[in-house]
C-alpha cells in the first residue's frame, strides 16, 4: 500500500524576495531622478515667459516675507513653482536677505536668477532730477511728468529745494519726493549756516537763499561764484544796487527763458525783482540754487570787487573801480557788435 505524499507549504526564497525589494528601489530611484531633474529644472533653467513687452515689473512691498514674495513671483507669471521658490530660498539662506523694491525680470529668467537678483536688491532704479537754477514750478512740472507717481502737489515756496537727483519708486507719492527735496535743502542751509562767515550783509537764512539764487543764475562756471558772490556782499555793504538781469527776468518770466534780450523799457520799470531800480534784495529767491551757490554766499572771499560783466568767453570779467568796469562793458559792447546779437545789460 502505497503513502500518500505529505502536503507541504511552500517557501519564498530570499532570491525572490530581493527581486522584489530591487524592483521598488529602482521605481523609487527613477521617481527621484525624475523629480530632482524636474526641481534642478524649474530652479535652474528658462522662467515662464514674460506675458508682454519681454519684461515682467513686480513690486515688492516692505515686510514681506518669502512666502508672500514667492506668491506675488508666481501670479505676476514670474516663476513657476512657489514652492520651489520658497524651498529654495529657505534652504540656501538667501531668504533672509530678499529686499523690498521694484524689480523688472526679463522673460524666461530662471528662478535662480530672480532669486539671486531679489538678495541682491538689484532694484529698479528711477531718479528725477532738480537741476541748479530751475524755479520751484519747473521742479514741480518734473515731479508731476513723472508716471510712477501718484498724487497731486503744488508748487513749494521759491528757493526751498535743492538741486540734485532724486531717487524714486513707482507708486510713490508725489507729496513725498518734494517733501524730500525740501528736507535736503533745508539740513544743508542748516549745516552752512552753521558755519557762515562772520560779517556776512546777510540777517537771515531766507536771504542768503535769495543772494545764492542769483549767483547762480548769474554764471554757469562753479570757480565764477565765490567771486560774484562777493562782489554783490560788497554792493550790499555799500549799498549799491545789485543790476542783476536774472532778477529782472524772473519778474517778467517767473524765471521760464525770456528768449531775448531785456529791453529798455523792462530794465526802467520799477518791479520787486527789478534789482537796477531797488536798493538790497528781491523778495524771494529767483531760482533753487546749489550746494556752490549757497556755500559761496555763506563763506565768500575776499573782495574789493564791486562790478563784472561777461567777456565773451562764458564767463565774466571783475573790477574794483566803475572806471575798469566801463572800460571792461566797452569790450562787451565791441563783441556784441561782433556778432550782431542783443546782449544783456552789463554790470
Amino acid at each position: 500500500m502505497s503513502r500518500r505524499p505529505r502536503w507541504r507549504r511552500p517557501v519564498r526564497t530570499d532570491q525572490g524576495m530581493f527581486r522584489t525589494f530591487g524592483r521598488v528601489l529602482g521605481t523609487l530611484f527613477l521617481i527621484a531622478i525624475l523629480g530632482g531633474g524636474w526641481v534642478v529644472w524649474t530652479y535652474s533653467g528658462p522662467g515662464p515667459t514674460a506675458r508682454r513687452d519681454g519684461v515682467t515689473d513686480v513690486i515688492l512691498p516692505k515686510g514681506a516675507g518669502v512666502g508672500q514674495i514667492a506668491a506675488d513671483l508666481t501670479a505676476a507669471g514670474v516663476i513657476g513653482s512657489r514652492e520651489i521658490f520658497y524651498l529654495a530660498a529657505k534652504l540656501g539662506g538667501s531668504g533672509r536677505h530678499l529686499k523690498a523694491g521694484e524689480y523688472e525680470f526679463k522673460s524666461g529668467a530662471s528662478m535662480a536668477d530672480v532669486l539671486g537678483d531679489i538678495a541682491g536688491g538689484k532694484v529698479v532704479r528711477r531718479f528725477v532730477v532738480a537741476p541748479e537754477g530751475w524755479t520751484s514750478e519747473m521742479v514741480a512740472d518734473a515731479v508731476r511728468a513723472q508716471p510712477v507717481l501718484t498724487g497731486e502737489i503744488e508748487t513749494p515756496p521759491e528757493g526751498s529745494i535743492l538741486p540734485d537727483g532724486y531717487q524714486i519708486q513707482r507708486g510713490e507719492d508725489r507729496g513725498e519726493v518734494m517733501a524730500k527735496m525740501m528736507a535736503a535743502r533745508d539740513a544743508l542751509l542748516a549745516q552752512l549756516w552753521a558755519g557762515r562767515a562772520p560779517d556776512l550783509p546777510l540777517k537771515t537764512p531766507e536771504e542768503a537763499v535769495t543772494l545764492a539764487s542769483i549767483v547762480e543764475k548769474e554764471t554757469g562756471i562753479a570757480a565764477e561764484r565765490p567771486r560774484i558772490a562777493a562782489v554783490f556782499e560788497n554792493r550790499l555793504r555799500a549799498g549799491i544796487k545789485l543790476e542783476s538781469d536774472p532778477t529782472i527776468i524772473y519778474g517778467i518770466t517767473k524765471g521760464r527763458p525770456l528768449g531775448r534780450g531785456i529791453t529798455m523799457k523792462e530794465l526802467v520799470t520799477a518791479t520787486p525783482y527789478n534789482t537796477y531800480r531797488i536798493v538790497g534784495l528781491p523778495p524771494t529767491p529767483i531760482a533753487n540754487p546749489g550746494r556752490a551757490s549757497l556755500a559761496a554766499v555763506l563763506n565768500p572771499p575776499k573782495s574789493d570787487e564791486m562790478f563784472f560783466v561777461a567777456d565773451g568767453t562764458g564767463g565774466h570779467v571783475f573790477a574794483s573801480t566803475f572806471a575798469q568796469h566801463q572800460a571792461n562793458v566797452a569790450k562787451w559792447r565791441a563783441i556784441e557788435r561782433q556778432r550782431a546779437a542783443a546782449g544783456g545789460t552789463g554790470k
